[in-house]
């Protein structure tokens, strides 16, 4: 996976909860090194195919580290790592056995259009973060 950024979030664009996540993360990012795709764009579903990765994973937020991609609540505490305080505490989750964290993030991540909606479009960013935007 040497050709992709490192510390990639490739996130659901048409996600209202997806699309609100991000905008967190660029608020309250400590270094601003974090880069996005949502899985909608080239980007996200040439990585889709060229790693085989299963469609289920279309349901979870993706990040890649060290030539890895990591999803689900792994994902989750890689991205608190990069945020300020008190944020960034939330890696402490790293405690709860990876099966309960990914339960939780699943229940979440299946009944995010129900809670949160769905847009018509992705989210298309301001001219101030369009750099950390990938397509």
């Amino acid at each position: 996976m040497s050709d992709l950024p490192d510390k990639l979030i490739l996130f659901d664009g048409v996600c209202k909860l997806c699309a609100g996540t991000v905008q967190f993360i660029i608020r309250h990012e400590k270094d601003s090194t974090l880069r996005f795709a949502s899985i909608q764009s080239e980007l996200g579903q040439r990585i889709f195919q060229e790693h085989n990765l299963p469609v289920e994973n279309a349901q979870s937020i993706l990040v890649t580290s060290n030539d890895n991609i990591l999803s689900k609540s792994d994902a989750i505490i890689e991205i608190l790592r990069h945020l300020k305080w008190p944020w960034r505490m939330g890696i402490l989750l790293k405690i709860v056995p990876r099966f309960l964290r990914d339960w939780g993030y699943t229940i979440v991540a299946s009944n995010r259009y129900r809670w949160f909606g769905k847009k018509d479009a992705c989210m298309i960013p301001t001219a101030d973060i369009k750099s950390r935007f990938l397509e």
